[in-house]
Parts: C-alpha cells; sequence; structure tokens
C-alpha cells in the first residue's frame, strides 16, 4: 500500500464563493471535473497531530513571506482577523473565506529532512 496524497475540503453552504476565492484570489490551479465542480491542485502538503481538547480539522495556507503575502491578499480584498503571532513553529495569523471559514495562513521556521 502507498499513500499518494491527500485530499481536504472547504465545506460550506457559499461553495461557488469559495471555489471562486480559491482560482481568483488564492490563485490555485486547478482542474474542472465537470459541473463546474473545482478541484484545486496544492504545489506541497503536510500532515501534522496537533493536541486539543475537542475534535478538530485545520486546513491552512503555508508561505514563504507571511507579511508580503498578507499585504497581496489584502489589496484583493481579503479580511484578516487578527495580526501576527509568533509560535515556536513559525508565525501564523487567520484570514475569513467566504462562507464563514477562517483559514490560518503561515510562514513556517522549520525546513523539511528529505531523508526521514
Amino acid at each position: 500500500m502507498t499513500i499518494t496524497g491527500i485530499h481536504a475540503s472547504f465545506a460550506s453552504p457559499q461553495v461557488q464563493e469559495v471555489r471562486n476565492f480559491l482560482k481568483d484570489v488564492i490563485g490555485l490551479p486547478y482542474t474542472d471535473i465537470g459541473g463546474g465542480f473545482l478541484v484545486f491542485e496544492i504545489p506541497d502538503a503536510e500532515i501534522a497531530a496537533t493536541e486539543h481538547t475537542t475534535i478538530e480539522h485545520e486546513i491552512a495556507f503555508a508561505c514563504d513571506d507571511l507579511h508580503a503575502t498578507i499585504a497581496d491578499l489584502k489589496d484583493k480584498g481579503v479580511r484578516f482577523a487578527n495580526g501576527v503571532d509568533e509560535e515556536v513553529w513559525g508565525w501564523r495569523t487567520f484570514f475569513d473565506m467566504p462562507g464563514g471559514t477562517r483559514v490560518m495562513l503561515y510562514q513556517p521556521k522549520y525546513t523539511r529532512d528529505p531523508t526521514q
């Protein structure tokens, strides 16, 4: 058995607005698999396990320059929920997508070890 990737999905009552946001604002490449159902391609992905007292799943966008990415997204009308916080693993902030989904945007401090 080989895991070949990961699939994630944003559930929203405003699904077309979310698709347009991912396509037009975030700028993700996509494939229309029929009927306007867009599947977005992510160039790099990772999974982590975090400790929470409730069961939560999180989708976050990573970038290589957080402040430049924030400025670019603000120019496109994206509203950020807070400032930038520093964590042991990187810097993060949150923005709102159509439908009320709050998403993390972060710049990691770490680099991956390809030998693991």
